[in-house]
């Protein structure tokens, strides 16, 4: 296989020019390495990992002090919003009055006013209206559900470690799909599928080292496909360090310390009875070149690129984790 010269991308010029370009079916197979028991048991071992009962919501951006944010998690209706000073504040989604869907309720000076009869919730418990714990860290905002969870609940959701979002662009994407948040771990403790299933991303994809270590780390070289026969090459790690969230962190090349982290949060039931998994993936790039600041102040053109990019990739992919549950939830799953 003609792979370009690895460290490339590691030294003065992010880009390397491949001699020729990838036909798809010559690629070295790879579902010898892809054993489904290697990466049952990565997944076996993640779903081991406490969570403290917190479920990933959606971008912090996109709780404003105007309007608040309403999900499903769980089955456990959620609304999310901003007190005065901006701190967060949360807890269930429907009035405790009538029922109205505090979703479509505006805030106003960082009270919760119902817009069925005007009932004022400023976070604090109120006419049978308890708060859930929250958490923002920036990126993205968390909500506890101790029911829901039935795990020891912790203070705070264990985020990943992130470059300086100070000096780094963040966009999230979220999407849904047919099946259960470890169908979307599964995916994602499956790199070897990179360079077959997503070919207009990722060539040229080893999987060198893992699962192993204590989160299952693995270490893949992979070049992310830019025009033609333009690539970076990157060396990354994939770890799973809870039941519900896959880290991507680039640890060797362009863009080193950059981190891809897809959330995998339950919805609940469908009108079918089936299941309905969210994936909030973040993605918070960073770079040591000179240039990235031009990024930083362009960041919100980049955020709708990175987030179609995040789309693309995942219109495959839950097509990956949708097939992964049908299979599992009618006995036919291989092995």
């Amino acid at each position: 296989m003609d792979a370009p010269r690895r460290r490339a991308g590691r030294g003065r010029y992010p880009l390397s020019l491949r001699r020729r370009p990838v036909v798809w079916e010559r690629q070295r197979p790879t579902w010898r390495d892809a054993a489904p028991g290697v990466i049952a048991g990565a997944l076996e071992r993640a779903r081991s990992r406490p969570s403290g009962n917190w479920y990933a919501v959606g971008a912090s951006r996109d709780v404003g002090r105007k309007r608040p944010l309403g999900r499903t998690v769980a089955g456990t209706e959620v609304v999310l919003w901003r007190a005065a000073d901006g701190r967060l504040r949360g807890g269930p989604g429907a009035c405790p009055h009538l029922g109205a869907p505090l979703k479509d309720s505006p805030v106003r000076c960082g009270t919760l006013v119902c817009h069925w009869h005007g009932l004022a919730l400023d976070g604090g418990p109120f006419a049978g209206w308890e708060p859930y714990p929250v958490y923002d860290d920036g990126v993205l905002v968390w909500v506890r559900l101790d029911r829901a969870g039935g795990e020891e609940p912790l203070a705070r959701p264990r985020v990943p470690r992130r470059p300086d979002t100070a000096g780094a662009v963040a966009s999230v994407y979220t999407g849904v799909g047919r099946c259960e948040p470890e169908d979307v771990v599964a995916n994602r403790l499956d790199p070897w599928h990179g360079a077959w299933f997503h070919p207009y991303s990722f060539v040229d994809l080893t999987v060198t080292d893992g699962p192993a270590g204590p989160e299952d780390a693995l270490t893949v070289d992979v070049s992310f496909k830019v025009a033609g026969r333009l690539v970076v090459p990157v060396r990354a790690e994939f770890t799973a360090p809870g039941p519900r969230t896959v880290v991507m962190r680039i640890t060797e090349g362009e863009g080193a310390g950059s981190v891809v982290e897809t959330h995998a949060t339950p919805l609940g039931a469908d009108a079918c009875g089936r299941p309905r998994t969210a994936v909030v993936e973040a993605v918070v790039a960073a770079s040591a070149r000179p240039g990235f600041a031009v990024a930083r102040v362009t960041a919100p053109l980049l955020r709708p690129l990175m987030r179609a990019t995040a789309g693309r990739l995942w219109r495959d992919d839950m097509a990956y984790a949708e097939r992964r549950w049908e299979l599992r939830s009618s006995g036919r799953f291989p092995g």
